[in-house]
């Protein structure tokens, strides 16, 4: 189907209804379905690796192993820095008693003291599926609080605990992420239109759009083997909100401008909605595809979040292209009341940039000296780069959360009377024959404080040796030993040994997101340089675009470095850097796109300069609402009480803004300008000059005005 078909849909006299009904049923269909999107959330795959790596291969060899031992463990810890006394010591025991009711097999081991003489440790698999555990862990927690003697400090910690900690975290964040998101843009909206109607309907359509979205991706869940999490279920909320209104604001502008080119608003719309519509298409496509691009990663909570994001744009960019027209048709003019756009006969010889007033200066001081702005700009965004030295790559687990939990506590107090490791100690798995041997090699290892006895599976055919670190678990030194301990086990002749546990994962998950980065990464830059090209018909102009996105970024980072280091929250998620930079790429070029495709458009009547001109002018608004609002939706993400969701809020919202206010208004259209009409090369375009084009009400502007 044509574009002048497609837009004559929702602009059509009849047809509009036709797609509003369509939509309702939609929604009926898919509301039902999208609020029972949290029910298939897997969030295992939030630490879980490939099968292929040793710590997932360990695991797999431990649960064939010992099938009686799969539950998370809790360790009560009790903590009395005088010195425990008989009364702490009897808190303990009773609490013990107690414990064999929540443990797995019904069996509690005995207190571990520390050698200080101040901590006692309790640890104890938990009994029950998914949906029991939380219960029990809520449980453990309120006996420990019980009959505490008066001094003694008490915290329960553990995967059993760190779980809870999470579920706990999360409950009803959800909901509360939609609430701030949405209010977000609505005063954003209402602050962009001035108007106390026109902000209801984006913001109603895109929520009927994010609707959709669940529903389709509930149904992936459930039917399609797609992994969703906490992760991919708010990141799909951001981006349906945040690019939804990029849309929304983008169609509105140009048929705010039809309007007073044409007394039939229904004219008026389809004429938007064609020469809007390629623009739109491109940013879903660029954002969509570059989202798919994650499928090529191997860790699994990365690789989730592409389909599920993906099916958001998807459901954006349908809506905001049949369902919002329809409506805007449909409600007439008063939606922009006080400001209403009359039609006047001489609007199609008007210069267009007479509304524009302050872009108007923009684009005249732009035009006055480009090579000395893009220079300025480029400097401005090389200099926020050396931000990036405030930030580390490794989010330790006791800073994941905005406010320390209990399993944090817990693992502090352990830390402060036992060896860092001991919460999480490696676990080797071997061959019982070979497992003196494998002990004696562990032993040897640096960095390992303790080698505990050996376990032996039901059949007697593998090993279990828990191997205690004498650094916290999460520290570069402790994943030093790690390395170190496995390759001291693997030379055991016919051992077999796997080395798994807390701190192996966290040795393979750094070296599958390095790995990560170096396909996914490329991969993505040329994708989103196949559709630039694609789009504008040329190979300079893309390529400049990449460059500029490519610094962008950087000076995102940097920037976002100064921000995290003032809140203290500098050591990032493994995972962030690519997920910020698919965001970043995608959703930063996105502005480009607006004002390229349009900048393209004008160029071919006016000539290159006019064009390039005239294009800042009229798009220099809408654009940087656009913008403002999608960095305020990512913003959002700062209710989250999770770390590693403030910082991808902070970095995105940070890398748009300067996108918005700084490469898209100044620098691409500097180039553009410095390079002149070979900025279009090989197309057709790079032949014209602005001398045989009519100059443009924009190029009229003093630099000074």
């Amino acid at each position: 189907m044509s574009r002048q078909r497609l837009a004559g849909l929702p602009s059509g006299r009849r047809s509009k209804y036709a797609l509003i009904v369509f939509w309702l049923v939609l929604v009926a269909v898919a509301g039902p379905l999208s609020i029972k999107l949290s029910e298939v959330q897997n969030n295992d795959t939030l630490g879980l690796l490939p099968a292929s790596v040793e710590s997932s291969r360990a695991v797999e060899r431990a649960e064939a192993a010992f099938p009686d031992s799969k539950k998370p463990v809790a360790i009560a810890v009790y903590v009395r820095d005088s010195g425990l006394t008989d009364a702490d010591r009897a808190k303990a025991d009773a609490d013990r008693a107690i414990f064999v009711r929540y443990a797995d097999g019904g069996a509690v081991s005995p207190p571990v003291p520390s050698e200080d003489g101040k901590a006692l440790l309790v640890s104890f698999p938990v009994a029950g599926d998914d949906t029991q555990r939380p219960e029990a862990v809520t449980d453990v927690k309120e006996r420990l609080a019980l009959d505490q003697p008066a001094g003694l400090r008490t915290a329960l910690t553990g995967d059993a605990a760190a779980e809870s900690d999470v579920l706990d975290a999360f409950g009803g964040m959800d909901t509360t992420l939609l609430l701030a998101t949405a209010a977000t843009v609505a005063v954003l909206l209402l602050v962009t239109y001035r108007s106390p109607v026109l902000w209801l309907i984006p913001l109603i359509t895109v929520g009927i759009a994010n609707q959709f979205a669940g529903g389709i991706v509930y149904l992936m869940a459930k039917y399609g083997g797609v992994t969703v999490d906490f992760q991919s279920q708010t990141i799909l909320t951001v981006l349906v909100f945040g690019v939804g209104v990029d849309y929304a604001l983008l169609l509105i502008a140009r048929y705010r401008e039809e309007l007073r080119r044409h007394a039939d608003r229904h004219e008026a719309m389809r004429v938007a909605l064609r020469r809007s519509f390629g623009a739109i298409c491109a940013s879903a496509a660029t954002v969509a595809i570059g989202l798919l691009c994650l499928l090529a990663a191997d860790l699994p909570s990365t690789r989730g979040l592409g389909p599920v994001g993906a099916v958001g744009i998807g459901a954006a960019l349908l809506a905001m292209t049949t369902l919002l027209p329809a409506v805007l048709v449909l409600c007439g003019r008063w939606l922009f009341w006080p400001f209403v756009p009359r039609y006047t006969p001489t609007a199609v010889s008007a210069d267009v940039t007479a509304d524009h007033g302050i872009w108007r200066r923009i684009a005249g001081l732009v035009g006055g000296r480009p090579r000395a702005v893009w220079i300025g700009t480029a400097a401005a965004l090389v200099a926020l780069t050396f931000g990036i030295g405030n930030l580390s790559i490794g989010l330790p687990n006791e800073e994941s959360f905005t406010s320390e939990v209990g399993s944090v506590t817990g693992q502090r107090l352990i830390a402060a009377h036992y060896p860092s490791g001991s919460a999480s100690p490696a676990e080797i798995l071997a061959t019982a024959g070979a497992a003196d041997q494998v002990i004696a090699a562990a032993r040897a290892v640096p960095g390992v404080a303790r080698v505990d006895e050996p376990e032996r599976s039901p059949d007697g055919a593998w090993v279990r040796v828990p191997a205690v670190l004498a650094d916290t678990p999460d520290s570069d030194a402790a994943m030093a030993t790690v390395q170190r301990l496995r390759t001291a086990v693997h030379e055991v002749p016919g051992a077999q040994a796997l080395v798994g546990g807390r701190t192996a994962v966290l040795v393979d998950e750094e070296r599958i997101v390095g790995r990560d980065n170096r396909v996914v990464i490329p991969l993505i830059l040329a994708v989103v340089l196949v559709i630039l090209v694609l789009l504008l018909r040329a190979l300079v102009a893309p390529l400049l675009l990449m460059v500029s996105v490519v610094l962008s970024y950087a000076a995102a980072m940097g920037a976002a470095g100064f921000v995290l280091d003032a809140l203290g929250y500098t050591k990032l998620f493994v995972g962030i850097p690519l997920q910020a930079f698919l965001f970043l790429v995608a959703l930063g070029v996105d502005y480009t796109i607006f004002l390229m495709t349009r900048a393209r458009e004008e160029a071919a009547q006016l000539g290159h300069r006019p064009g390039v001109l005239r294009a800042l002018t009229v798009t220099g608004g809408v654009i940087t609402s656009a913008g403002v609002v999608l960095a305020a939706t990512f913003g959002a993400l700062g209710v989250l009480p999770l770390v590693p969701s403030m910082q991808t809020g902070v970095i995105v919202a940070v890398g748009i803004l300067l996108d918005t206010l700084l490469v898209r208004s100044l620098l691409i259209p500097a180039l553009a300008l410095d390079l002149g009409a070979r900025t279009w090369w090989p197309g057709k375009l790079s032949q014209r000059t602005a001398a045989t084009a009519p100059a443009a009400p924009a190029e009229r502007v003093p630099a000074g005005a």
